[in-house]
């Protein structure tokens, strides 16, 4: 940035310095990257001393924003809603110390440096860019969060778990937000970009750029494709045709790389996918956001904070408008909430998965914590679809002949369990339900309940004449171990008669594929047996699923629901009971030897065994790692017999020091997404002692 025959000959961005002190150097070192409302530092080079009168000041522009903005030196401070600079001096030098406002606009800027005198411009140098991002450690900034160890999590942590399975069998999936990875900073400035009304109003979004409501509304609504280019397409059924299943996904990285530079939507994205990708846009932004699973979550299309469960005498579903998932994804991010009244601010949902329209878009939230557990549904925004997903009481109906409906059950507890986030201290589950409601079955939590404006009904609206759910004599339980995929596997229907006479019982065991979200896929196998249960006594059923009988069947997430149906003689109520069951999955093997040295090469063996009683095709093993290396697929020629292992070997070159996870997914005709996650230490130099054992987790 030299200039000859000027006063200014120069000057330096100390982009490495500054991006030190404000905690972006994992972004980038050669690009200023600073935050907001904390100071940074330039060096002006003068060809001469600056003479009497004249003094420099620095010019910031912004593309969709005609109004310049003139930083000039002030002796006594600034104030907090100003830009302004210090400036010392050192013979032909000049440090200038720059100070943003804790509410300017976050985004790309272009800077150059001024001669003034007065308010004429004697010179200017070229214009060169710079980026403010939000600043979660300045107690200014709408996103201040006073806890250096939620920071370390909720905006640098590259890697992360999204709890997944069922409330019962939860696991943790690894995932690489990548959001300090290389052109990740500059794709999230082009999802704002890209949004409507930064589009249709470019200086009104500019305007609003300081407001992380603004900013993470407008992120939720890009992150799915439904509105205006999103990022991402769901699809939560297979064929799969033209895009990527969405539990073959690891990492955020790749999903905006490819939206990147098609413009159009990847295919294909599912709940815990948009999550993961809207935690990698925030977090990249300066927010501090962390992936949310709610387990057993209701989306109540009708808005009556109930699931309504329509069954024929058969006990065939006749309506699916509500529905419970069995898991879903979001996220939450902290911000204050100057928009609402004092006390929502905090942690806020915010859901990208394209359910219902929010302001005419497909989006939810920022929805704030207390609002949903406190059941204020007139608080902004989308209050009353995340109560109903957490607190919806599920009821369950026969549907007869002659168009009589019978209530069969219901339950005020199933829904919204063990709603799960990974720990800031290590990658273990933590459990926040108590964040969004009282304890189950407490008086506070019916309390809420009411107060949000509970409305039990039947079918088309017609009002039930006895809502209480009390239990008959006899009671129906469904218990199983943990199957793994490609086994048989036994499922026990447990009968008790809590009454003082035997009674008789007819016991309908039904089980049925479904994806993650409720849609049924097939019916695998169905028996019904006659009983007769002595006072007082249990009385078991076992049933074997068979992988024959099931393999054709289950989706990419592998849930069986198991369905039983109790009718008791001498009780007007059927007994309900259901469950979905998910098989696990094998292990892959991921082996690292040595010490791992920051850009020095590698070489990992991946091993995976064949657990199935069937030859597998089409192997595949896709690894990738932030700060290790980018996305890459190592194919597998034959078929892989049952029992056989097949091993990899693959070497590449450490790109970041730093703790690392590397991720391994393999994929085939008839086993899908089996994971495999090794944590490497990835060092500058190599240990100058040598009795140390590496640091290396698989």
């Amino acid at each position: 940035m030299a200039h000859t025959n000027r006063l200014i000959a120069g000057f330096d961005l100390r982009s490495q310095e500054n991006n030190r002190e404000h905690r972006t150097e994992e972004i980038d070192r050669k690009r200023l990257i600073v935050r907001r409302g904390q100071a940074f530092s330039l060096t002006v080079h003068l060809s001469d001393p600056l003479q009497s009168g004249h003094e420099l000041a620095l010019v910031l522009k912004q593309d969709k924003n005609n109004d310049d903005i003139v930083i000039r030196q002030r002796t006594s401070g600034g104030s907090g809603d100003k830009w302004w600079l210090h400036q010392q001096s050192a013979r032909n030098e000049l440090l200038l110390t720059v100070y943003s406002p804790a509410r300017a606009a976050v985004g790309e800027y272009r800077l150059a440096v001024e001669l003034m005198s007065g308010n004429k411009i004697l010179e200017r140098t070229d214009f060169t860019k710079m980026y403010l991002l939000f600043n979660p450690w300045c107690k200014d900034d709408a996103v201040y969060l006073p806890d250096e160890s939620l920071l370390k999590e909720y905006i640098m942590n590259e890697n992360g778990r999204i709890f997944t399975g069922s409330a019962d069998w939860m696991s943790g999936l690894p995932w690489n937000f990548g959001q300090f990875e290389d052109n990740v900073m500059d794709i999230c400035f082009e999802i704002l970009d890209r949004f409507k009304p930064a589009r249709s109003d470019p200086p009104n979004d500019m305007r609003q750029r300081w407001d992380p409501v603004y900013i993470s509304r407008a992120v939720v609504a890009m992150v799915n494709a439904n509105d205006d280019g999103g990022v991402l397409v769901g699809k939560w059924q297979e064929p799969y045709t033209g895009g990527v299943q969405p539990t073959k996904w690891m990492s955020s990285v790749p999903i905006l790389e490819k939206w990147s530079k098609s413009k159009s939507g990847v295919k294909y994205g599912q709940c815990w996918v948009f999550a993961a990708v809207a935690c990698t846009v925030l977090r990249c932004l300066g927010i501090p956001t962390r992936c949310i699973t709610n387990f057993e979550s209701a989306h109540d299309t009708d808005g009556n904070l109930s699931i309504d469960r329509v069954y024929n005498i058969h006990r065939q579903s006749v309506n699916h408008a509500d529905s419970i998932w069995n898991f879903h994804c979001w996220i939450e991010s902290y911000m204050q909430r100057e928009d609402l009244p004092e006390g929502y601010g905090g942690w806020q949902v915010l859901d990208p998965t394209p359910q219902e329209k929010s302001s005419g878009m497909f989006r939810c939230g920022p929805c704030p914590l207390k609002a949903i557990k406190e059941g204020d549904l007139n608080v902004k925004f989308d209050v009353p679809f995340v109560f109903a997903e957490v607190n919806a009481d599920i009821i369950n109906w026969e549907i007869r002949p002659d168009g009589q409906r019978k209530r069969l059950s219901s339950n005020s507890a199933k829904v919204g369990r063990n709603i799960s986030t990974k720990s800031p201290y290590s990658n273990e589950r933590e459990d926040i339900t108590l964040q969004y409601k009282y304890q189950e079955g407490s008086a506070k939590e019916r309390e809420v309940y009411n107060k949000a404006g509970r409305r039990i009904s039947g079918p088309d609206g017609e009002e039930e004449s006895n809502p209480a759910n009390e239990p008959g004599n006899v009671q129906l339980e469904i218990r199983y171990a943990k199957p793994v995929f490609g086994t048989d596997f036994d499922v026990i229907f447990e009968l008790e008669n809590l009454g003082d006479k035997e009674v008789s019982c007819k016991l309908n065991m039904m089980s049925k594929a479904v994806t993650y979200n409720s849609v049924h896929l097939g019916e695998c196998q169905n028996s019904t047996v006659n009983v007769v249960i002595p006072a007082h006594k249990v009385h078991r059923e076992t049933v074997r699923l068979l992988y024959t009988k099931y393999a054709s069947c289950v989706s990419e997430h592998n849930i069986i629901r198991v369905i039983g149906v109790a009718e008791v003689s001498g009780q007007e109520k059927s007994i309900l009971e259901m469950v979905n069951i998910p098989l696990s999955k094998p292990k892959l093997s991921i082996k690292v030897p040595g010490w791992v040295i920051l850009n020095r090469k590698i070489t990992t063996l991946i091993s995976f065994t064949n657990p199935l009683p069937v030859p597998l095709n089409r192997g595949v093993f896709t690894v990738e790692g932030a700060g290790l290396l980018p996305t890459k697929e190592i194919r597998i020629s034959g078929s892989i017999a049952p029992g056989q292992r097949v091993s990899v070997e693959l070497s590449f070159t450490p790109m970041r020091a730093g703790v690392r996870e590397f991720l391994v997914d393999f994929d085939s005709d008839r086993l899908q997404d089996v994971k495999g996650v090794a944590t490497l230490v990835v060092r500058k130099t190599s240990p100058s002692y040598s009795s140390m054992m590496p640091n290396i987790f698989g």
